[in-house]
């Protein structure tokens, strides 16, 4: 009897480490959240892909993230799309409401929006525009690109661990999230789309770390 118990002890201990070892200490349980954790932990440095877009001059997409040391909320889209990326660009518009309604603030004067599209077949410049303008989305705030070449959009998809995946009816079936970038161009957070307030006030946060590091 007492052999039974030290040896269920004993594999309930090794059960647990593993446990511990496999979920980082238990803070995550899924693919997604390990994904989650190790972008928090080591930020991810962007490929130099070219990008272009309504009222842009061709650049690279580091370039335009870093420009005037403003932080990015990012999300992946395709304009078609009669799913989730509604509910994205609903929350972009409620982002950039938010933002607009703030002006004075240092902290809201460096945070930008941007939505990337992943469908180049489909999403021409007017076709970027044209959803651009039905969301209202003002140019100096919140930008609508497409990468330039095919081989660069799915080096950058594969970089940031966007799945996208051809459904067979001329649709995609995407993962959808908030990815926030520093003023450095850096993947730095990775939010779910229901936490749309979270990922502002994050950005707001390290928009105001820079404020301040820059006036001391």
């Amino acid at each position: 009897m007492l052999r039974t118990i030290v040896a269920s002890i004993l594999v309930v201990l090794i059960g647990w480490g593993a446990a511990s070892r496999i979920t980082c200490d238990f803070q995550i349980w899924t693919e997604e959240g390990a994904r989650r954790l190790q972008v928090a932990l080591h930020p991810v440095d962007l490929p130099p892909v070219f990008i272009e877009g309504p009222n842009l001059t061709q650049t690279t997409l580091p370039a335009l993230l870093s420009q005037e040391n403003s932080v990015t909320i990012a999300s992946f889209i395709y304009t078609r799309c009669q799913a989730v990326c509604l509910s994205l660009g609903s929350i972009f518009q409620q982002m950039q409401t938010a933002l607009l309604s703030n002006t004075g603030n240092a902290q809201t004067a460096n945070v930008r929006l941007l939505s990337i599209s992943f469908d180049r077949e489909h999403d021409d410049l007017p076709a970027l525009q044209t959803y651009a303008d039905n969301l209202s989305a003002q140019p100096e705030l919140w930008h609508v690109v497409r990468v330039s070449q095919t081989e660069q959009e799915q080096l950058l998809l594969r970089k940031l661990g966007v799945v996208v995946i051809p459904n067979g009816q001329g649709d995609y079936e995407h993962n959808a999230a908030l990815l926030v970038f520093d003023s450095a161009g850096r993947m730095v957070r990775i939010f779910d789309i229901e936490e749309h307030q979270l990922a502002l006030n994050y950005a707001l946060h390290l928009a105001g770390k820079h404020v301040a590091d820059t006036s001391s």
